[in-house]
Parts: C-alpha cells; sequence; structure tokens
C-alpha cells in the first residue's frame, strides 16, 4: 500500500541531498553565529566592566594596565579619542548582531533602519578614532601592524559607505550582503584577540612573535587575516548558500563548523586570559 501511495504522489518524497546540505548550511551558520555572539558579549562586559569602571572610579589611569598606550596626562585628544574609541566599540558589538536577526528585522523595520543609521555613523566614528591613534600615538607593534589595522578602518568605512548606498536605493538584498561584511571588519580587532589566543593555546605559548616588543611575523599575518579571512569566508558561504551543489554546500558548513570550534577554542582562551580577570560582578 505504501508504494501505491509514493507512486501516486500521496506521501512526500525523502529530503534531497541538496536540501540536507542547504540545512546543513544554515545550522553551521547558525552555529558560527551563536558562538561568535556569546563572545562578543563577554567582550563588553569586559569593556563595560573594565574602562567603564575606571572611568567612574575616576581613575582614568587604570587603563594603563592592559593597553601599552592607555591614559596619556596632557593628551586631551588622543584620550578623548579613545575613550569614544572604546565606548563606541561596546555599542557596535552589542547592537551589530541585532542588525542580523531576520525576525527582529521584519517585525521592528522602523527601528531596524534608525538603530542601522546610529550603527553605520558610529561604526565610521571608530573606525577613524583608530587609525588616528594607531598613527599618532607610540602603538604597540610595528609598521605592518599599523597598516593592517589602517586597513581595517578603510574596509569600515568602504563597507559602511556601500551598506548605506544600496539601502537608500532599495536594494536590500545587495544591501544585506555589505551590512555583513561591515558587521565583520567591525569586528575585526575582536577577531585579532581570539585569533591570538587561539594562536597561544594551540602552539603552547607566543611562537612567530615576541610578546615585550609585540611584533614577529605571526601577528603580521594576523592583523591582516583580521579583516580579510572573515571576508572571505563569508564569501565562499554565500556563493555555497545561493548557487552551490550539494557537495559544496557541504563543505563549506563542515569548514564553517570547524571555524567555529577553533574560535571557541580562541573565545575560551581570550576570556580566561584577558576578560573575565577584568570583569567585576
Amino acid at each position: 500500500m505504501s508504494d501505491t501511495l509514493l507512486m501516486n504522489g500521496a506521501l512526500p518524497r525523502a529530503p534531497s541531498m541538496r536540501m540536507r546540505a542547504g540545512q546543513a548550511l544554515r545550522a553551521a551558520a547558525a552555529f558560527w553565529f551563536a558562538v561568535m555572539v556569546a563572545g562578543q558579549a563577554i567582550f563588553v562586559a569586559y569593556i563595560v566592566s573594565f574602562y567603564g569602571g575606571a572611568v567612574a572610579a575616576g581613575d582614568w589611569l587604570r587603563w594603563n594596565k592592559v593597553l601599552p598606550v592607555g591614559y596619556v596626562p596632557g593628551d586631551r585628544a588622543g584620550n578623548a579619542a579613545l575613550a569614544a574609541h572604546l565606548a563606541i566599540a561596546a555599542f557596535v558589538t552589542l547592537a551589530g548582531p541585532l542588525q542580523l536577526i531576520p525576525a527582529l528585522r521584519a517585525r521592528y523595520p522602523a527601528l531596524h533602519r534608525w538603530s542601522g543609521r546610529v550603527y553605520v555613523a558610529v561604526a565610521v566614528v571608530t573606525a577613524l578614532a583608530g587609525i588616528y591613534m594607531i598613527w599618532t600615538r607610540n602603538a604597540a607593534g610595528d609598521m605592518t601592524q599599523h597598516w593592517g589595522t589602517t586597513l581595517n578602518g578603510v574596509l569600515i568605512m568602504l563597507c559602511a559607505f556601500v551598506a548605506v548606498r544600496h539601502a537608500m536605493a532599495r536594494r536590500l538584498d545587495v544591501h544585506r550582503r555589505w551590512a555583513l561584511r561591515l558587521f565583520l571588519v567591525v569586528s575585526g580587532s575582536w577577531f585579532f584577540r581570539v585569533g591570538l589566543l587561539f594562536w597561544i593555546l594551540v602552539n603552547g605559548g607566543p611562537v612567530g612573535f615576541d610578546p615585550k616588543t609585540f611584533t614577529g611575523p605571526a601577528l603580521n599575518v594576523l592583523v591582516f587575516g583580521e579583516s580579510l579571512l572573515p571576508l572571505a569566508l563569508l564569501e565562499l558561504y554565500l556563493r555555497a548558500r545561493d548557487a552551490g551543489g550539494a557537495r559544496r554546500k557541504l563543505a563549506v558548513a563542515a569548514g564553517l563548523a570547524l571555524l567555529t570550534l577553533a574560535m571557541g577554542v580562541g573565545i575560551f582562551g581570550a576570556s580566561m586570559a584577558m576578560w573575565l580577570p577584568h570583569v567585576h560582578g
């Protein structure tokens, strides 16, 4: 009887390989997003607790315990740029994921538009503040790292401009792609920290760089990778999602899942070594 029903089309067919591959790809993307949001939430708690707590206590010099060039007495412009950079970093880290949740966009479109405008504006400000600090202060790292950080700031401004341009033209599908790119490059400094701790944990210590001078080939690769690697992975994901066959979708899903696990290791290391010790309840 069941054979007859199948022949007559009365029973649904089993999901195709392409459908299952698409489901696997969506699941891998959701896994990546959840792990990243959790890691960024810890990062925001650290910023608010440590830096905000120092400001509330009037102890600005406390910043210098974790920053190679933190609060500099007499440098009003530099200190203001640093404070703006830190405050905005906390905001954009929290607001970024909210812009990407489809259910929130659909239910609260006006909120999405206005929060998106604020997000873009503060992202550009923090990019400009970061570039200003890297070239006007005796920042850690060498010239290669300065250029890598500058590239990240330029990419933030580029992605912000293009995302807004397509939103104003109502090309929403293209706008969302550029909004994803903006979210990734805004998270560049977070990726750097997570990648650095992953590298240290995997190698059992600082390999490929000098922790005292904070220079070396490993850091030079990482400072460019913080922007370019996430963007490259996003392109692979979008192409597999939109036009890839089943094998391609499964390959990208597997790669994304493995990279998410690696990111989780880096988040754990960064949380234990840099963030949670400075979070006070």
